[in-house]
């Protein structure tokens, strides 16, 4: 894949809709994309997806997780004016909404665009301009003129709105813009993990899940690392980008290569693990950082829960701006990612497994 193919790769699973619980558009584009390199496609009962790629008999079973969903809303109420309240899936900072462009999607896969509605600041009191708006108070602005007009479009309550957002690659060449960051960028290094190695000899079979309902609890890998029981199990997501104003100082930054991650609040990396690919990355020369959360979890929060315990960490992107409308990643750091993936898996093999077990 040249960089005008990734681009064009990375764009269609960005702008791709697929909120929690409503991932089958995302699923389809990665059964579309592996197909090929997948031997074989397999589901859990949430429907997140899983490829299998062979490796050798008696090798250990490698899981890459990148979950599919992405933060939005539902449609709650519908007004006698035609305006639609919302319920958020996953979290939100509700400021970050306001006169920002949605797209409702009804039942039968009919989809129309609508507005966030944002009263202008003349005539507001300095109390209601300071105030974070509750979810209680937001609304979507369909530009009809009541009820009964949503009604014959087909909107129902139950019914998802997505942001829409175009992809971008920004001014410096590198910067890409787009939504759903988290986690399309990180299942598209899971996938483009498997790309990779469709015609690599690799010792050590590759799964890669494309997981549900991430953003409302880490359901799909619960389930799916459940399926699959593998040997070593990576979550591959995006992290804070650490250099916006006031930001404290901390190594994680766009640009500032894959990071590997230490810690979150769901899982602390297994030690053994985290050191060995810290190990890949120097030698194959890889720009890499490290990554210390201590807000937030990823797909491994559940994955290194399943059975007796599974040897598990994440692989992270600095991204700008994650739960909102827009992101920012930076292509090299994706690259990064996508090539330490690769020589990790093509590192993998049953000697590896024992000596990560006795560590």
């Amino acid at each position: 894949m040249n960089k005008e193919q990734r681009l064009t790769f990375l764009k269609n699973i960005s702008e791709v809709e697929g909120i929690s619980g409503n991932e089958q558009e995302v699923a389809k584009l990665v059964k579309k994309e592996l197909e090929g390199a997948a031997d074989h496609f397999e589901y859990d009962n949430l429907g997140s997806i899983i490829a299998y790629q062979k490796g050798e008999e008696g090798e250990p079973t490698v899981l890459i997780c990148g979950h599919m969903d992405e933060v939005g809303f539902l449609v709650s109420r519908i007004e006698e004016s035609g305006l639609l309240r919302l319920a958020p899936i996953g979290g939100w900072w509700n400021h970050v909404v306001l006169a920002e462009i949605m797209t409702v999607k009804t039942r039968d896969g009919k989809k129309y665009t609508g507005v966030i509605g944002a009263q202008p600041p003349h005539g507001m009191s300095a109390e209601q301009r300071n105030k974070v708006l509750q979810t209680s108070d937001l609304y979507l602005d369909m530009g009809v003129k009541g009820k009964k007009d949503i009604e014959k479009l087909g909107i129902k309550v139950g019914d998802t709105v997505t942001p829409y957002t175009e992809f971008r690659v920004l001014n410096d060449g590198d910067t890409l813009l787009g939504k759903a960051w988290d986690d399309r960028s990180g299942l598209a290094i899971a996938m483009e993990t498997m790309l990779a190695l469709k015609d690599t000899p690799h010792k050590a079979n590759l799964v890669v899940a494309g997981t549900v309902q991430e953003e409302v609890g880490l359901r799909g890998a619960k389930t799916a690392s459940y399926h699959v029981h593998p040997d070593i199990a990576f979550a591959t997501d995006v992290t804070l980008s650490y250099d916006l104003p006031n930001s404290p100082n901390n190594p994680t930054k766009l640009g500032s290569g894959v990071a590997l991650s230490i810690m979150d609040r769901s899982v602390i990396a297994h030690r053994g693990l985290f050191d060995f690919v810290e190990e890949i990355a120097k030698k194959h020369n890889i720009k890499y950082t490290y990554d210390l959360m201590e807000a937030g979890g990823t797909d491994a929060g559940n994955i290194h829960l399943n059975y007796d315990g599974i040897i598990t960490m994440t692989i992270s992107l600095p991204c700008r701006y994650f739960h909102s409308h827009v992101s920012l990643i930076s292509y090299e750091d994706y690259m990064n990612a996508v090539n330490l993936m690769v020589e990790v898996v093509k590192a993998i093999d049953k000697d590896t497994l024992k000596k990560l077990r006795e560590r």
